[in-house]
């Protein structure tokens, strides 16, 4: 066949030519496209023996090549077993573990303990004869998923509860009784991370701009759950102005002593203890505190925890001041208070800031929003770095300072300091 073709006419190429195209199309098949296989997540929680039994059920399991999870060094995890062809094994330090589903539905289970004591004799996780409070990063370990090609996983999380208990609450939405659906677009395994909080409880509700609020808190813990939810209405507008975020669904949690007494964010949800504050003596509040970790989603790396703690700690005094919460004498006091707090510090550069670095890095951003506003002509502001680091997996020292020096339009006087190196 000739392709050659007057002016005007229709070419048409040989059907050899138009094979690679073909090709080309068929490996790029879109993700709307892709075969949709469902992994059921089924948890019967048993508070006789502080355990709760996990059941991980794939409808198909060609889908999934091999589930390798990290069990971490605690041994939480026991009394692994599969059905149908599937197979587990698991390293003998046990840290980690493989599972290698079968060829039809094949379903892994084994059981988790939920208490989690730490060495101060409080517990970050929990669970009553009337009430559990844990991670669902607990129940369901990270994993390395390698799964077949063309497969989409579809996700959802199914409670047993024991006799009596009432409900359950996650920063899932929830999709039938204590059901609920997980997709997480940044991850390729989706599993029920973030706070979950089952029982007899009591809970208050409400929508702040396009995310669906659940304060929820065992009954008789003396969780003031219409505060929460009112600071938090106070101060959504300025939280939902810096970090642009709209998640779904947002559960806050607290409980009582022996709980850790602070503050835990996670996926969609945080934990407040029950005594903690609203507000501080200091100026701070440990809920915005968490929520700006929640929203902002900032992880550092490479020595650099004093840029999520500091820019959350930051935000707590910033946003209930640009609410309305704090007047001017009341945030120089605030300003002097951390200045003798951190007045000891040398550097910011660690692994895990303690309160006093939090306390100096709150100074140094300050200091840095001033120039950046000065020196940019107002066109911008610290809230614009966050938004950048925002957007990065993960943020190192020299991340930060790049950005902020891009904002400036050149060296900044500010982060030129020896805290930083």
């Amino acid at each position: 066949m000739d392709s050659r073709s007057p002016q005007g006419a229709v070419s048409v190429k040989p059907i050899r030519s138009l094979l690679p195209f073909v090709l080309a199309a068929a490996l790029c098949t879109p993700a709307w496209a892709a075969k949709k296989v469902d992994l059921d997540y089924r948890v019967r929680l048993l508070p006789e023996s502080d355990q709760a039994e996990v059941s991980l059920i794939l409808e198909s399991g060609k889908a999934v090549n091999s589930l390798r999870f990290n069990l971490g060094d605690k041994g939480y995890y026991s009394d692994f077993e599969t059905d149908g062809q599937g197979q587990w094994s698991q390293e003998e330090d046990g840290r980690s573990g493989t599972w290698l589903p079968g060829e039809g539905k094949s379903t892994l289970r084994y059981r988790v303990k939920v208490s989690h004591p730490r060495d101060s004799g409080r517990f970050d996780a929990r669970m009553t004869d009337k009430w559990a409070l844990l991670r669902g990063d607990d129940l369901v370990p990270s994993a390395r998923l390698d799964q077949a090609q063309g497969v989409e996983l579809v996700s959802r999380l199914q409670f047993e509860l024991p006799k009596g208990w009432k409900s359950v609450e996650t920063g899932w939405p929830r999709i039938g009784k204590n059901r609920f659906r997980i997709d997480n677009p940044a991850r390729l395994f989706d599993r029920p991370t973030g706070w979950i909080l089952a029982g007899e409880l009591g809970s208050r509700r409400a929508r702040l701009g396009e995310t669906e609020v659940t304060v929820a808190a065992p009954v008789g813990e003396g969780m003031r759950r219409m505060d929460v939810l009112t600071l938090l209405t106070f101060v959504w507008p300025e939280v939902q102005a810096v970090f642009p975020r709209d998640p779904a669904k947002l559960l806050v949690v607290g409980a009582g002593d022996p709980m850790w007494r602070g503050g835990l964010s996670g996926p969609n949800s945080l934990f407040m203890h029950a005594d903690r504050p609203l507000v501080s003596e200091n100026g701070t509040s440990s809920l915005i505190h968490e929520l700006v970790h929640v929203f902002s989603g900032i992880r550092d790396t490479d020595r650099s925890d004093w840029i999520t703690e500091g820019l959350a700690e930051y935000y707590a005094i910033e946003l209930l001041r640009r609410a309305g919460g704090m007047s001017e004498g009341r945030y120089q006091q605030v300003r002097k208070s951390l200045g003798k707090w951190s007045r000891k510090v040398t550097s910011l550069r660690t692994e895990q800031a303690s309160g006093p670095v939090t306390a100096r890095a709150v100074l140094l951003l300050q200091e840095l929003d001033r120039e950046i506003r000065q020196r940019s002509e107002k066109r911008y502001s610290l809230d614009d770095v966050a938004r950048g680091l925002m957007r990065l997996d993960k943020v190192s020292t020299k991340d930060f300072v790049g950005i902020s020096e891009n904002l400036i339009g050149g060296p900044s006087k500010v982060l030129n300091t020896p805290l930083l190196r």
